[in-house]
């Protein structure tokens, strides 16, 4: 399952997605977000997930990318149905039994949380997938750029560039854990069978070269840094400027009429 998990990965291919600014998909991002709870009914979130199901068409991901982060956290949303479907007692009475009830209120609040978690996993991961880690770090910097006067300019520069450096070693990290677990299946270990204790303490011997291996990254990295003459963004130019297009323009117009839509369709069901 761990080589499944594709948050944090970019994928390459011309789209109309990818090349918008990233300023406005981070910001963008944020406002389907705040809007996917602000959704609270059918025809509002059946809105938004239509609206995402278009997005993920227009970026050219393919869907089992998105599958894949969907299957990581399937028992999430295994959990969040079961809390909604036995908690919720409004509605008819479809099954009863001892202190468990079934109602069609609770089911129709299972679909609808569940519908939640996935557009807020689909959203997410479509930024990853959609912009290199190079253009998030700008992005970020420049968002935050007007904390420069009150004295934050380097520590917006080094919280970017720390989001940017974790996402990147994401895929890294998940692919050396695959082969330690490989290598360690090689040599007689088992992780799927055993009591519960048992398979906490199988996972150790993944743990301790996986914290290895990543402290070996992270000092390779510091020196990489620190031969290129890295400051941590004192007098820092951009090799890449970010300019607004008018695609950058045309999606927000997009955008606001879409959450007009969803505010719309709150008042009137």
């Amino acid at each position: 399952m761990i080589k499944d998990l594709t948050i944090g990965q970019y994928y390459p291919v011309n789209s109309l997605i990818h090349s918008l600014d990233p300023r406005f998909k981070i910001v963008l991002l944020v406002v389907l977000l705040v809007f996917t709870f602000i959704a609270d009914n059918f025809f509002a979130l059946g809105l938004m997930v239509a609206f995402v199901l278009v997005v993920m068409v227009i970026s050219k991901v393919p869907f089992s990318m998105y599958l894949k982060n969907l299957k990581i956290i399937l028992p999430i949303l295994i959990f969040t149905m079961l809390l909604n479907l036995f908690y919720v007692a409004d509605g008819v009475v479809l099954y009863e039994f001892w202190v468990i009830k079934i109602t069609v209120g609770g089911i129709s609040r299972s679909v609808f949380m569940s519908l939640r978690v996935i557009l807020l996993i689909i959203i997410s991961a479509t930024l990853t997938y959609t912009t290199t880690p190079n253009d998030l770090t700008t992005a970020i910097e420049r968002l935050c750029s007007p904390l420069r006067f009150i004295g934050l300019g380097s520590a917006v520069h080094t919280m970017s560039m720390m989001m940017t450096i974790a996402l990147r070693f994401i895929p890294t990290l998940v692919e050396e854990t695959e082969k330690i677990i490989n290598a360690q299946k090689a040599r007689g270990a088992d992780f799927e069978s055993g009591k519960l204790m048992q398979r906490v303490k199988a996972i150790i011997p993944i743990l301790i070269p996986l914290l290895i291996s990543s402290v070996r990254r992270a000092y390779d990295l510091a020196e990489a840094m620190e031969s290129r003459c890295y400051n941590g963004g004192k007098n820092k130019t951009m090799m890449k400027q970010l300019k607004i297009k008018n695609g950058d323009i045309i999606s927000t117009i997009v955008v606001i009429i879409f959450c007009c839509s969803i505010i719309t369709l709150n008042i009137f069901f």
